[in-house]
């Protein structure tokens, strides 16, 4: 039960005496909790266990997905507008979503989302494996699949602070990254064994079973365990309601900003690794598994790294997206395949740390009965803009190729991210200091007021 703004996450900070781009912390926990702490929570690790299946087979279904169109049309564009199609429902009705969200029950509507996934999967794989696909169809999953994520991707994000409480959140949100990121381990390398072995349709027939886990976590829950917030109840302007409450917080619309920037441009993944896997290395559908799975031991590394971490800090944010942006950069120019798919792994690492420290600090500086709303905006910018950015890039590298595709991506996240945290420290009032801490350069932003007094002595 929700008890006020603020009363179970850290409140908006005032610009002048709580700068949001200080080394404050986004929130501070009542304590710091071991890597996997939230497990010890009976409906978590039900919620858990039923998301490792689940998402071994989204990631399979991802990898047969671009294959698929690829196969059909020779064509990167048309690979981006999939992932446009897929993402364009977010774009438009994210934030319709996220109201919906925080008006209702988040178990009884997981169940519904999950299930119309589910069921979506099964449908291609019986178009693809009697021969009947056509890359219009896969257009048409796509589209389905985003329908089902405007509702889902929201309820899931904020039903986690119902399973654990506020105590717990930061380290279970970044277990959901680790499992997700996990599971892009097995669902990739199984993915590509099938397409060469078998065909891409029993890729997708078992993404639709692997439902029947989260379906069945869902329905051992106890409901009396969980942390249940209010309710928002049905009423006009709440879709206002949530876009001024996000836009008047610097901690809460920056960040998003940011991961637009980001996740328009940059985490266009799809686009690139096909065609870097195609066009620049020429080693197929073995190669493109290949540096998925290397990706995703980088963000299985950065999303662990973050549930050690007792705080989410925006300083972070803005280095590990620059991080990241300037590793797109250098993996553009990379001359072979080894060197490029090596890349993949602080590639991976970074962009998990952008998205975990985001994801964390959003959700735990939001007043419980707007959580939803936040979520979804948060979720509609960052991949909502992949229905502008996918066609983009993907025009960019049929044109210039995928190594100019690649390099023009990271060069935005980079640019985005260094303005940001300027903005950021001009509403923060603060100063770079460059100095020296054990022997070692250290660059940070302090308050003015500190730097000014330290002047003197230096």
């Amino acid at each position: 039960m929700s008890s006020g703004p603020g009363a179970t996450s850290a409140p908006a900070p005032d610009p002048h005496d709580s700068p949001p781009a200080s080394d404050a912390p986004a929130a501070r926990p009542a304590r710091k909790s071991s890597m996997f702490s939230s497990l010890t929570v009976r409906n978590y690790r039900l919620f858990f266990m039923g998301q490792v299946v689940s998402n071994i087979g989204t990631w399979m279904q991802r990898i047969a997905q671009d294959w698929l169109v690829l196969s059909l049309t020779g064509s990167s564009a048309a690979v981006g507008i999939t992932t446009a199609l897929q993402f364009l429902p977010m774009l438009l009705f994210g934030l319709y979503g996220g109201v919906l969200v925080d008006r209702l029950r988040k178990r009884p509507t997981l169940l519904v989302t999950q299930s119309s996934m589910a069921l979506t999967a099964i449908a291609l794989a019986v178009l693809t494996l009697t021969g009947h696909v056509q890359v219009w169809h896969v257009y048409v999953a796509a589209f389905a699949v985003g329908l089902a994520t405007v509702v889902d991707n929201p309820a899931r994000q904020s039903f986690v602070s119902e399973l654990v409480g506020p105590g717990q959140l930061q380290n279970a949100v970044s277990l959901n990254s680790a499992n997700f990121q996990s599971a892009r381990l097995v669902g990739p390398a199984v993915a590509g064994l099938l397409i060469t072995g078998v065909g891409t349709g029993y890729a997708f027939l078992f993404n639709g079973l692997s439902f029947i886990a989260p379906l069945t976590g869902l329905l051992l829950m106890r409901a009396r365990e969980l942390h249940v917030v209010e309710r928002a109840p049905r009423g006009k302007g709440q879709l206002r309601e949530g876009v001024r409450y996000v836009t008047g917080r610097p901690e809460l619309i920056w960040p998003i900003v940011l991961v637009g920037f980001v996740g328009t441009f940059a985490f266009n993944f799809p686009v690139y690794l096909s065609a870097f896997a195609d066009d620049v290395f020429h080693a197929g559908a073995g190669a493109y598994s290949m540096f998925n799975t290397l990706m995703a031991v980088g963000s299985v590394a950065g999303a662990l790294l973050a549930a050690r971490r007792g705080t989410a800090r925006l300083r972070l944010l803005i280095v590990a997206a620059m991080a990241f942006g300037a590793l797109e950069i250098v993996a553009a120019t990379t001359p072979t395949l080894w060197m490029f798919a090596l890349l993949m792994v602080p590639l991976g690492l970074f962009g998990m740390t952008v998205n975990v420290t985001t994801n964390t600090s959003i959700q735990m500086s939001t007043d419980p009965a707007m959580r939803g709303r936040v979520m979804a905006l948060y979720m509609m910018i960052f991949l909502g803009g992949s229905p502008v950015g996918a066609p983009i890039v993907g025009w960019i590298t049929d044109t210039y190729g995928a190594r100019v595709g690649l390099a023009a991506g990271g060069a935005v996240a980079a640019l985005a991210a260094a303005v940001i945290g300027l903005i950021l420290a001009r509403v923060g009032n603060l100063r770079l200091s460059v100095g020296w801490h054990g022997g070692h350069p250290r660059v940070r932003f302090v308050p003015r007021e500190q730097q000014e007094a330290l002047a003197p002595a230096a």
